[in-house]
């Protein structure tokens, strides 16, 4: 029989995020994002004692900046976030926090040692700017915690998250057919590697009018996969993201417009349901915003004008 302690109990090992762990169920191989645990089933006549599920851990993310005696830094913020592609998570949430704004600021990407011995911690990143950046760190407002399930309940008033972006989106001519549009879930569930081991975890892509471009970059927090999505296209020199709209698989947040605008990304398009806050925004930014995309249909909230 199977304890209460080995229900619960992780039995993937903490390796680097680039290792895989075999999955003995119907999925090949797991990214190490996911973590095999033990279970009991009940209803069903083969049930199975293990489960597959994402992992959750803390981001601490550190921000530092070149002197002429050397680095300073100090620690900015926590997330809670799913293991892999920590360094593009963290530029990501640098760069849509306004924070960063141009591709040259970043001088380079450390992961933190452990005083305690002298080894690299897997949950301490460091972006080191090339000039210390202008922050009234008094007024940090989030002292940064962030949720996977909300990336801005930490901030205290509206106006403190209206980032403003240097994007305009107004004049960007993209469009898109409507059944391309709808085909996008597909493509999407496609690429999600790790949704397909566990179903606990999000995911953000590019997409055009050939469907999603690239890679689907998935993370617990859906705040975290548009992070990893943008900071990856920062570190590869690719914004603004003018030609592409951006696909989420979960609700369309407040937040989630926001960063997309601060990418300029003139479409975001979601597999749910949009929120009344999100759909301001994307009124006041331009945007085309799109929701509950699945089976075939979507809505179209704001400027359907780029749908055709």
């Amino acid at each position: 029989m199977i304890s209460d302690e080995q229900q619960v109990m992780v039995i993937a090992s903490k390796k680097s995020a680039k290792e895989t762990v075999t999955d003995f169920s119907s999925h090949a191989v797991l990214p190490l994002s996911s973590a095999r645990v033990a279970v009991r089933q009940f209803g069903l006549q083969e049930a199975k004692d293990v489960d597959f599920v994402a992992v959750e851990e803390p981001l601490e993310i550190q921000l530092g900046w070149l002197t002429e005696s050397g680095t300073e830094h100090r620690k900015l913020a926590v997330t809670m976030r799913t293991p892999g592609q920590d360094f593009e998570l963290a530029v990501g949430f640098l760069f849509t926090e306004g924070i960063i704004n141009t591709q040259d600021q970043v001088a380079k990407f450390e992961r933190v040692l452990d005083d305690a011995n002298g080894k690299t911690s897997g949950n301490v990143v460091r972006i080191v700017l090339r000039e210390q950046p202008s922050i009234d760190w008094s007024n940090v407002e989030r002292n940064f915690y962030v949720s996977s399930s909300c990336g801005v309940c930490g901030k205290a008033s509206l106006d403190a998250i209206k980032t403003h972006t240097k994007y305009s989106l107004k004049d960007i001519n993209f469009h898109l057919l409507s059944a391309a549009v709808a085909a996008l879930p597909l493509h999407l569930s496609a690429l999600q590697k790790v949704f397909a081991g566990t179903g606990g975890i999000h995911a953000a892509a590019l997409f055009n009018q050939s469907g999603v471009n690239g890679e689907a970059y998935e993370d617990i927090g859906r705040h975290n996969a548009v992070d990893k999505l943008i900071g990856a296209n920062y570190r590869s020199r690719s914004m603004p993201l003018s030609e592409y709209g951006m696909l989420v698989s979960g609700r369309a947040s407040f937040e989630l417009v926001q960063k997309a605008a601060m990418a300029g990304c003139p479409m975001l398009a979601a597999v749910g349901a949009p929120s009344s806050l999100a759909i301001d925004l994307a009124w006041e930014s331009e945007m085309t915003l799109i929701g509950f995309l699945r089976d075939g249909r979507f809505n179209v909230y704001t400027c359907p004008s780029r749908i055709d």
